[in-house]
Formats: C-alpha cells, sequence, structure tokens
C-alpha cells in the first residue's frame, strides 16, 4: 500500500520542473524601450501612468469595434444579425468559429455585442472577446513539448487573431510533421554588443527541447498559443508562402470577422473611428485625405456624408491606392476619388497654376496614356516604324475622343505596355491592368475638410511586444515630417475649413508639439472643441532633450482641455487619442478655419483638428 502510494506521487523533482513550466508556458510579456526613450515618457506621463500604459500595449484589446456602414443597413439591425451568428454557433465558437467568452446563459450572448456608450457613435458596436487564458502546453509529460519559434510581427499578428504563416517561422523542434501539436513562442529582440538589438536567431534553427535551445530564458513567459503543424519542418522552410501552423487555442481569442457582413461593416479602432466624426463632413462638401490606406477612414467620410460630394484619397503607393478603391467599392460608395500622390507634395506649385489658369480651383489628375481608362485611339506619325521594333526613339500621337483637340506624343514602350494592360484585361475593381490615377497636387483653398493621418512612430498600437528601435533621434524625425505634411494641410483648406490632424503613437512631440507648432506657427489657426469626446486633456508644460539643449514645448491647461488623449488600459477597449480644434482669426473678413488635433493611438492615440 506504502509502495503503491509512493510509486503514483510525483517525486520532488518532478513537482519543481512542473512549477518551471507552470512560469514558462505563461504569457507575460514587458516592453523594452531605449532608456532615454524611457525616461522622456516618464516625464510626460508621470512614472506610475506610463508603467500601465506600457503593461497595456504588449496585449491586444479584449474588445473588437465595428463601424457599421449605416448606407446599406442599421445598427441594430447588424447587431441582431451577429447576435444570431452567435446563437447559431454557440456561445463557446463565437462569431465564425472563434470563441468569445465563457459564458453559457442565453441572456450573455446579447452582452457578447454592445453598442457603443457614447451617444456620438451610433454606428460602432464591440464585440467581447476573453483573455489572458492560462493553457496547458505540456499535455504528455513523458515527452518534450514540440515548438515553433516565431518573429515578433508574426506573433502580434497571432495575437490580433491571425494563423502563423510560413515566412514568419524562424526556428521549429525536429522531427515536426503535419498534424503534430506544437507550443507557439515568440523571439524578441535583444540587446547586442555593439549597443544595438537583434533576434539573433538564424532562420532554419532545430530546437532541441533543452534549456542550450537559442532563446531558452528569453522566451518564458513569451507563448502566445498551441496549433497543428499545417506542414513539416522542411516544407516550412522550403515553401515561401502558406499557413505554417493553425492555431487552435490561443491567450487571447477574438472572434474573427473574415467574409461576415461583406460590406455591412467594417473592423476599425476607435480612435480612428472618432477621427472621421470629428472631422464632422457635411453633404456636398469636398473633402481631403491626405495619407488615407488602407481607406477605413476615408469610408468612415463617406458613410458620414451620405455618399454626397467628394472624398480625395491620397496615398504614395500603387498597392494602397488599389486597396482605398477596393474597400470603396465592396461598400458601395462613388464619391471617393483615389489619387497616387506623396502627401509632401499635394499642394501644386504656382507656376503651374499659373500656366493652367486659375479660374478652377481643382486640380484634374493627370493620367499618362496607360492610365487613361476611357477610350483612346493611337495614330503612328510618319516618323514611327512598326510598334514591336525596339526603337526607343519611336514616337505615337494619342487622340482622346472625348477630346479630339487634345494630342500628346508618346514612346512606343508606353504603348505596348498599354497594350499588354488591355491583354490581360480589367482587374479586381474593374481598373484595367490595375491602374490607378496620378496627382500633381491641388491648388491652395480647395478644400472644406482635410484629415492628416500622419505617418508616425506608431508607438500606440497594441498589441506591441517590442519598442527598442525608436530613439529620442528617431522620434524628433518622425515630428519634423509630420510638421511639413501639416503645412501642406494648412494651405489646401480653405478659409473657414477644417484640419484633423491624427496619429497612432503616445509620443507628445508628434502630437502636443505638433498643436504646438501649428499655434505658434499659424497665427490665424485656434483650437476650438470637439464631438465627439471619448478621451482625457492632452499632456501640459514642455521638456528638456539632449542634454537639456532642446526645449519640446507642450499645450497650456486651456489647450490641452481642448485636445482629447484616449489612453488604454488591459482592460479597455478605447485606445488612446488625443485631439485638438484650433480656429483662424477673422483677419480677412472670412469664415475661420478651425484645427483639431487628435492622438489615436490604441494604447496611446490621438487626433487634432484645425480651422483657419
Amino acid at each position: 500500500m506504502d509502495s503503491s502510494s509512493s510509486s503514483s506521487s510525483p517525486s520532488p523533482s518532478a513537482v519543481a520542473a512542473r512549477a518551471a513550466d507552470a512560469g514558462r508556458y505563461t504569457f507575460s510579456p514587458k516592453l523594452r524601450w531605449q532608456p532615454e526613450v524611457e525616461e522622456y515618457f516618464a516625464a510626460a506621463y508621470g512614472r506610475d501612468r506610463f508603467a500601465r500604459i506600457s503593461e497595456a500595449l504588449a496585449h491586444p484589446s479584449r474588445y473588437s469595434c465595428i463601424r457599421v456602414n449605416t448606407l446599406k443597413s442599421s445598427t441594430d439591425a447588424v447587431m441582431h444579425k451577429l447576435m444570431d451568428l452567435v446563437c447559431e454557433n454557440g456561445l463557446c465558437d463565437g462569431i465564425n468559429g472563434m470563441e468569445i467568452v465563457g459564458g453559457d446563459q442565453p441572456h450573455e450572448k446579447s452582452s457578447l455585442v454592445q453598442k457603443c456608450p457614447s451617444a456620438d457613435l451610433e454606428n460602432v458596436l464591440f464585440v467581447q472577446g476573453s483573455g489572458p487564458h492560462v493553457l496547458n502546453y505540456n499535455s504528455q509529460p513523458d515527452q518534450s513539448v514540440k515548438e515553433v519559434i516565431v518573429s515578433r510581427k508574426c506573433a502580434e499578428s497571432v495575437l490580433r487573431g491571425a494563423q502563423v504563416f510560413v515566412p514568419g517561422v524562424l526556428a521549429c523542434s525536429s522531427h515536426v510533421e503535419k498534424g503534430d501539436k506544437v507550443a507557439v513562442s515568440v523571439a524578441i529582440e535583444q540587446p547586442v554588443k555593439d549597443g544595438g538589438w537583434a533576434v539573433g536567431i538564424t532562420r532554419g534553427t532545430v530546437l532541441q527541447g533543452l534549456q542550450s535551445d537559442v532563446h531558452y530564458e528569453e522566451r518564458k513567459g513569451l507563448y502566445i498559443g498551441k496549433g497543428t503543424a499545417a506542414m513539416s519542418r522542411s516544407g516550412i522552410f522550403r515553401v515561401p508562402h502558406g499557413i505554417a501552423v493553425e492555431m487552435t487555442e490561443r491567450v487571447y481569442k477574438l472572434p474573427s470577422f473574415n467574409d461576415v457582413l461583406e460590406g455591412e461593416i467594417f473592423l476599425q479602432n476607435l480612435p480612428s473611428v472618432v477621427a472621421a466624426h470629428v472631422l464632422d463632413p457635411q453633404p456636398g462638401e469636398r473633402i481631403l485625405d491626405m495619407c488615407a490606406a488602407p481607406g477605413g477612414k476615408t469610408t468612415a467620410i463617406s458613410i458620414l456624408m451620405r455618399d454626397k460630394g467628394e472624398v480625395v484619397a491620397l496615398d504614395r503607393s500603387h498597392n494602397k491606392v488599389m486597396d482605398i478603391l477596393k474597400l470603396a467599392s465592396e461598400m458601395d460608395l462613388s464619391c471617393i476619388k483615389a489619387y497616387k500622390l506623396d502627401a509632401l507634395k499635394s499642394v501644386r506649385k504656382t507656376d503651374e497654376a499659373t500656366n493652367v489658369g486659375m479660374g478652377d480651383s481643382h486640380c484634374e489628375a493627370i493620367k499618362t496614356l496607360a492610365e487613361d481608362s476611357g477610350p483612346c485611339h493611337v495614330t503612328v506619325d510618319v516618323r514611327a516604324t512598326n510598334v514591336n521594333e525596339e526603337s526607343s526613339t519611336t514616337v505615337v500621337q494619342s487622340v482622346d475622343d472625348k477630346n479630339p483637340e487634345s494630342r500628346r506624343y508618346v514612346s512606343k514602350a508606353e504603348l505596348r505596355k498599354n497594350l499588354r494592360r488591355m491583354k490581360n484585361g480589367p482587374g479586381r475593381n474593374n481598373c484595367s491592368g490595375g491602374r490607378v490615377e496620378k496627382s500633381k497636387g491641388f491648388f491652395p483653398n480647395s478644400f472644406d475638410r482635410v484629415l492628416l493621418d500622419a505617418p508616425c512612430s506608431a508607438l500606440g498600437l497594441r498589441p506591441r511586444l517590442f519598442a527598442g528601435e525608436e530613439t529620442l533621434e528617431s522620434l524628433k524625425t518622425h515630428a519634423k515630417y509630420q510638421r511639413r505634411m501639416f503645412d501642406q494641410a494648412v494651405k489646401l483648406v480653405r478659409p473657414g475649413g477644417v484640419i484633423v490632424y491624427s496619429t497612432c503613437t503616445i509620443n507628445p512631440g508628434e502630437n502636443e508639439a505638433l498643436v504646438r507648432y501649428a499655434l505658434d506657427t499659424y497665427k490665424f489657426l485656434s483650437l476650438v472643441s470637439q464631438l465627439p469626446k471619448v478621451g482625457g486633456p492632452g499632456i501640459v508644460g514642455s521638456c528638456e532633450l539632449f542634454n537639456k539643449t532642446y526645449t519640446e514645448e507642450w499645450l497650456t491647461e486651456h489647450e490641452a482641455e481642448l485636445v482629447q488623449r484616449c489612453l488604454t488600459t488591459a482592460n479597455s477597449w478605447q485606445g488612446c487619442q488625443l485631439s485638438a480644434s484650433c480656429q483662424v482669426d477673422d483677419v480677412c473678413q472670412v469664415p475661420s478655419p478651425k484645427i483639431i488635433l487628435l492622438d489615436k493611438s490604441h494604447g496611446g492615440e490621438g487626433t487634432a483638428a484645425l480651422t483657419p
């Protein structure tokens, strides 16, 4: 009896090993910063508050924010459809096969999908997720756990609900075959001798399940879930793309909305929705979205305008412009015009304006022959030879059916390019050959309202597992870039118009300091109040940087009340958002524009609106 009892009870070493495993196979990340950046943020927010922000940034939100396309459906109708999906799949499956919460009472189904508590955001719904969950990774104690190590960016996507794709896999246990259960952990950058940061793992590294494995200690507390290998180890490191691991258990369980109510809903962070509402676009107005991709705020603005008016969306990437057009098509929005254009070149040069005449304040897009979607005949000049000849000097004359007087000469290379696109046929968005229109910019005072969702350090996006790449110098560079864009926005908005400036960073230098720059540089701008206001005030005061050789000025107490900053916590559905509004003095006896600045990060995010 004693011997039987003794053989069934675990040894002290086994108990200690299990305790060690319990601490190892968890998700408890600690966000790492450059020391000078951490001190800077601690000075801005207070050390305790910044510690809470930093902790929250390392975790995904437990709420999914959905914006309803009110031109196609109503918020109540979408809410009932989502609840029906929950009922059909059962509470354990949630929407589209993903568990949302662990409740089992009928009344809890309605609590999974909730309306936004702000009356000014009637088109917003929240769908509840759950986490962090404690998972059992070692279901067979007599065998070592088979593992896959993924990159940080891959892990951040997995935490938001994605699968593990081949390019994201860095290392894998030996003898992993298709169908095997594997634990997924993440390798995060570590400090190196030269003062920088590096992962230090060669892709394809073999894991033995021993303490000598790469990043063995560093990966403690960085396990993000379990999954089933979709291919063998050799396949993972041989093929260029595809799903490597299908996640079956996750530390955060968030609903998937792939192919759910397509065209009726759009998954969008709350601060981004707020930015569109703060802009307050009206039907019939001309609106500019300066950095529009992927088009979430562009479509939100169009819906608020009831698809009446004109929304000009810009991005310097051809593929991103195509994404905007695709989203507009899915949501049946016709007032959106997307152009390929660098936001730093948004204002058309005055000498060009003089040449074409100043009678029309709207700039038409300049298109090449290959980009012209209308019918076009081509005639060959007497100097031209066969189109298929390899001659770069051959000239071809283009005649537009719509405007027979308009003629221009194009090279044979351009003509052959156009013929290849015609042969390939129309693209997914009925844009032949995936063409996008280019623009040379717009005349000053061309727009009623301008949204500048500026490229930034993105230090408010969550989940973020590493932040050590940013230095004080790089943060200052971001701010300079944003000021140049803001200068363009001020020129493009008409007197009496509105500029809304937004970022997805917690950096005061890209938020409050930008507002300070705007107010000090453009005396005709002044901050005004805004709706909706779901965040708190901005940051007051200033900070000395670079060994006290540079002072970064922020806001006064009065100005801080006119901006909004939504700082998130681990349990909050809010992002971080800063918003400010500026009114222009009526010097020229014209309506003064206003500026609203909004910081709209997930962990810290902001927006600002200015009115000249």
